[in-house]
């Protein structure tokens, strides 16, 4: 049974490995392998920032890392630690919306509930807080489930990945209603 804990300093290592086979796996329908690896580069990516404030989340299943996702209080909308133009500034509950960051699922793993599981707990944590919104950044594979979550869309916007390669995000935002 996949279980549910905060992220440590000590993931590190394993959440790199997941997330690049997160992406190398999941995204080839949509994104080329030019762009997957750019992104790997610095929008894809470990961000120390949410295991520091403890809002990133792992589901470990037979004791490996399958799944990795997190929410955060701060303005950096996506990218990992070597993404240039971070803003770690705090947001203010009232007027701005949470962050939801860096979903990734290992292909093995799949379509078996574990992003709607982060998710769930992170939307959850998010308004615990104070925060009546959330906002991200989704991948062209990721808009799937956070439209099926209702998570509304923006236009589709591009990321300069480096190499003359952008890649494609949908932009999108949803209001956290009290249950």
């Amino acid at each position: 049974m996949p279980t549910l804990r905060k992220a440590t300093l000590a993931d590190i290592p394993a959440l790199e490995e997941l997330i690049a086979r997160s992406a190398r796996g999941l995204s080839r329908q949509e994104y080329r392998p030019e762009q997957i690896e750019g992104a790997l580069q610095g929008a894809f990516g470990v961000d120390s920032q949410l295991l520091a404030d403890e809002t990133y989340f792992v589901v470990e299943d037979l004791g490996q890392i399958v799944a990795c996702g997190g929410w955060s209080f701060r303005s950096t909308l996506f990218g990992g630690d070597a993404r240039a133009g971070r803003d770690s500034s705090i947001l203010d509950p009232r007027l701005e919306r949470a962050k939801i960051r860096a979903f990734f699922v290992d292909p093995a793993h799949a379509r078996r509930g574990l992003g709607s599981q982060l998710l769930d707990h992170c939307e959850d944590q998010a308004r615990a807080h104070g925060y009546g919104g959330v906002e991200l950044m989704a991948t062209l594979p990721g808009a799937k489930l956070y439209a099926a979550r209702g998570y509304v869309a923006a236009p589709l916007v591009h990321f300069d990945v480096g190499s003359g390669e952008s890649i494609e995000f949908i932009p999108m935002h949803k209001a956290l209603l009290t249950p």
